[in-house]
């Protein structure tokens, strides 16, 4: 069975890190190459986008998109890490939060906001990523960072259970937002200590839960039928699920596949993606003024 070259959707389970589940991945599927598209922490689950083969050439657009999250934010305690596996570090009685009170404060989140990375993150500051300080018990300043919140609605809010008032959110953000963050900052602007008790997450770039299969699923369908396992590797043109394409002609299309400029008076502006005339992904393009320039050409035209 060739080494395959598309991207897989897995369904991370709670545990592993994204580098164990791309790595499991590589092995089942004897990909020579893999990569994924957005780290997850050990305890999130949810949409992970592992890219094989040809697909690494194109992660850094997925990376890029867009994330949609189902977030459990407990009310009553804030941690050192600002999820379930730090220390408690302040403790707040929740009893009084309402639903009311929440969603007034949610709209502040929204738009482009200023947030500071949290201490346990792969965050370089001097060159040091802020995880390895924190595990050293050093305590680093950090600057703010842009990031961009769409939505931030409140699903559900349960009740006081063990000193911990819970609350499901939905969040839709760019790239870059922690989302334990956002559950942290809630806490303090609703003047209760809070943490991020668990994270889903239910779309990345163009994938939703949809297009996923859980990780367990998949190493069972492989013990059973290794070919079956492999279908579910979703084409290169999966990755630039609505982007603008362009299809070429053969002879355009060898033309680009050597990084030779097109003359098409009908390119898309902007990136967009080439097509053969088979309709396989052949490179990301820009295209400006009837030009369409290749950015990144894939290794064959299939």
């Amino acid at each position: 069975m060739p080494a395959p070259s598309g991207l897989l959707v897995v369904d991370k389970p709670a545990g592993p890190t994204s580098f164990d589940v791309v790595a499991r991945v590589r092995r089942l599927l004897r990909a020579e190459k893999a990569g994924h598209t957005g780290t997850l922490d050990p305890l999130a689950t949810g949409v992970l986008a592992v890219c094989l083969g040809e697909a690494v050439k194109l992660q850094q657009w997925l990376t890029d998109g867009d994330k949609g999250y189902e977030a459990l934010v407990a009310f009553g305690a804030a941690t050192s890490t600002e999820d379930a596996e730090g220390e408690v570090v302040a403790r707040g009685d929740p009893a009084a939060l309402d639903e009311g009170a929440i969603r007034a404060a949610l709209p502040r989140f929204l738009g482009e906001i200023d947030q500071v990375p949290p201490m346990y993150s792969a965050v370089r500051v001097g060159g040091r990523r802020l995880h390895e300080a924190a595990r050293a018990g050093e305590a680093v300043e950090r600057a703010p960072r842009r990031v961009r919140v769409d939505a931030f609605d409140l699903l559900a809010l349960g009740p006081v259970e063990g000193g911990l008032r819970r609350a499901r959110l939905a969040v839709r953000c760019g790239k870059g937002t922690y989302v334990r963050t956002l559950a942290a900052d809630l806490g303090v602007a609703l003047g209760v200590p809070a943490h991020l008790a668990a994270l889903r997450r239910v779309a990345a770039g163009p994938f939703t839960l949809d297009d996923a299969i859980p990780l367990a699923e998949l190493e069972r369908l492989h013990a059973a039928d290794p070919a079956a396992a492999a279908a579910r590797v979703l084409p290169l043109e999966a990755a630039l699920r609505g982007w603008p394409t362009v299809q070429l002609s053969a002879g355009e299309a060898r033309d680009l596949g050597h990084g030779k400029q097109l003359a098409l008076p009908a390119a898309p502006a902007g990136l967009c993606g080439a097509l053969t005339p088979a309709g396989a992904l052949l490179a990301v393009c820009v295209g400006q003024g009837g030009v369409l320039r290749p950015v990144r050409v894939l290794a064959a035209i299939r």
